[in-house]
């Protein structure tokens, strides 16, 4: 298949599970709502202020999971590396497990506290990372994956810490919000949510040279005048705002960083310059077909997201250990 036809079905894709999925749900919707974003209609109400909120954030979401997987698979070389290798998402999870568990509401440059702790959870497991290079100029790859793991554990005890030191309903309320879930994502949350994903996005897109480098290796992307240590550095900042944004808003979301990336590399090829901005519509529209799913399989009930996107990622997680 030639990167063309690959290019326009990822698109054409898209842009149908983006159009039809607003109008998809327990509650069937008539075309006219599309004309009427001010209407005091039921229906109308429905579309413009629950669905279309609900998409974009599955979009953006899904688009920063899967740029993030892109990046992590390129810098370490492993096709099963997502931004949950480095413990990213569970340091981003803990900084909002914990302000849930403490119930702070506070308003920081026009972004909620959550927000912020996601955000500095990320940094901070990247920071730990960041340290470990710093230690271990030497260190290779399979260190900061090892560093990484550890990571995920470390912040995996202390959200169960939280889950038990807290109420029963507080307890119940982190742990539906760590299996990943939109339902509760308002127009709010996407304010809030899209200038991680988009500030995260604009540095990612402009080291597409640097990532096809990096993903042949260390020693020869430094041999073609790439500063190695710091274009890492600055991807996974990137990718760790980026995603910290996405778990504030959406919860831990697995497997779309991990399956999106490689769809894409099998329609389009390996060049990262045609493969992240592909990675992040596909992700995107991989995500609102799951929350599609997630809204309508069990309907008038909602499963989490989560529990879709692991369903068929468990699979797919098999089939790159199995294949040769």
């Amino acid at each position: 298949m030639s990167r063309g036809v690959g290019l326009a079905l990822v698109l054409a894709g898209a842009v149908a599970v983006i159009l039809a999925a607003p109008l998809i749900g327990p509650v069937s919707l008539p075309f006219s709502v599309l004309t009427d974003p001010f209407g005091a209609d039921p229906s109308s109400r429905i579309f413009w202020q629950i669905r279309v909120p609900r998409v974009v954030a599955a979009f953006l979401g899904g688009a920063g999971l899967a740029v993030g997987g892109a990046v992590f698979q390129a810098v370490f070389r492993n096709p099963l590396a997502t931004p949950y290798i480095l413990g990213v998402a569970a340091g981003a999870s803990f900084g909002v497990a914990a302000v849930a568990r403490i119930g702070v509401g506070v308003v920081i440059l026009g972004l909620g506290l959550q927000s912020w702790s996601a955000l500095a959870g990320a940094l901070l497991a990247v920071a730990v990372v960041w340290l470990v290079t710093k230690l271990r100029p030497d260190a290779a790859t399979s260190t900061l994956l090892l560093a990484g793991v550890s990571l995920n554990f470390f912040f995996s005890s202390l959200i169960l810490f939280l889950q038990y030191t807290a109420s029963f309903a507080d307890a119940y309320r982190v742990l539906r919000w760590l299996m990943g879930g939109l339902g509760g994502v308002d127009a709010s949350a996407v304010v809030q949510m899209t200038p991680f994903v988009v500030l995260g996005m604009a540095v990612i897109f402009s080291f597409g040279r640097e990532l096809d480098l990096l993903a042949t290796g260390s020693e020869l992307a430094a041999s073609r005048g790439v500063a190695v240590a710091r274009t890492r550095t600055t991807l996974f900042v990137a990718t760790s705002v980026m995603v910290g944004g996405v778990v504030a808003a959406c919860g831990p979301i697995g497997f779309v960083g991990m399956m999106s990336p490689h769809i894409c590399r099998m329609l389009l090829g390996p060049g990262h310059r045609l493969l992240l901005p592909a990675s992040a519509v596909f992700g995107g529209a991989f995500l609102v077909l799951c929350d599609v799913a997630a809204r309508t399989l069990v309907a008038p009930a909602e499963l989490p997201v989560g529990v879709i996107t692991a369903f068929l990622g468990a699979p797919f997680f098999l089939w790159l250990l199995l294949r040769k």
